[in-house]
């Protein structure tokens, strides 16, 4: 396999999953919540959509989610934790999409310098952002569940007949930016060998003529 087609496929892969994280951060639709109510024409007042910013209800009303200006002094111990772990979601992926940023300079560094040490240092570097995606996403998902489970709490289990939960195409995008951060790591270490074998060839043959 050729060097350089290994490497540009490990930069366009890098590039792609900065920009699928940015969107999942960006958009509103990780957590979805349609309510289905029979013979009721205001139903679709209580849908909702929600990212890590904001939660969208209905048409036209949007609020910002207050993670770090919350009073919490009268919140339940439910509610303080459900708060703790969004602070962490909210904290966790934007540091991983600017971890992606020097991930990818520092990649194209070591392609240009052809280095197997540099290049192998870069794929470990791209592995270790995907662990802050990873840590990202999960924490999320046990935020969603656990909120879920506070809801069935509180409402009656005759309302949530009619409610249809899901998680959205921004939770998609942020876990297919997970994927293309471990392919664009391990690309970069085939890079790597591919660059060690060169040197081999190349010494090898200089042997020879010598």
């Amino acid at each position: 396999m050729r060097y350089g087609l290994v490497v540009l496929t490990a930069g366009f892969t890098g590039l792609l999953s900065f920009c699928l994280l940015s969107v999942a951060i960006g958009t509103d639709y990780w957590y979805i919540i349609n309510v289905n109510k029979p013979n009721s024409s205001a139903s679709e007042d209580y849908n909702s959509h929600s990212g890590l910013w904001r939660i969208n209800e209905g048409a036209n009303k949007s609020s910002v989610i207050p993670s770090f200006m919350a009073n919490t002094s009268g919140l339940s111990d439910v509610e303080k934790d459900l708060l703790s772990l969004h602070k962490m979601v909210v904290i966790i992926l934007p540091l991983s999409l600017i971890l992606l940023v020097f991930a990818w300079i520092v990649g194209l560094v070591s392609s240009l310098a052809c280095s197997p040490k540099l290049l192998a240092g870069s794929a470990a570097y791209i592995l270790f952002c995907s662990l802050f995606t990873l840590s990202g996403l999960c924490i999320y998902i046990r935020y969603s569940n656990q909120a879920m489970e506070e809801f069935q709490r509180v409402v009656p289990p005759e309302t949530l007949t009619y409610v249809d939960v899901s998680f959205g195409w921004s939770l998609a995008s942020a876990w297919l930016s997970f994927s293309l951060e471990i392919v664009a790591g391990l690309l970069l270490l085939l890079a790597a060998r591919i660059c060690q074998l060169k040197g081999h060839y190349d010494s090898g043959v200089a042997i020879a003529i010598l």
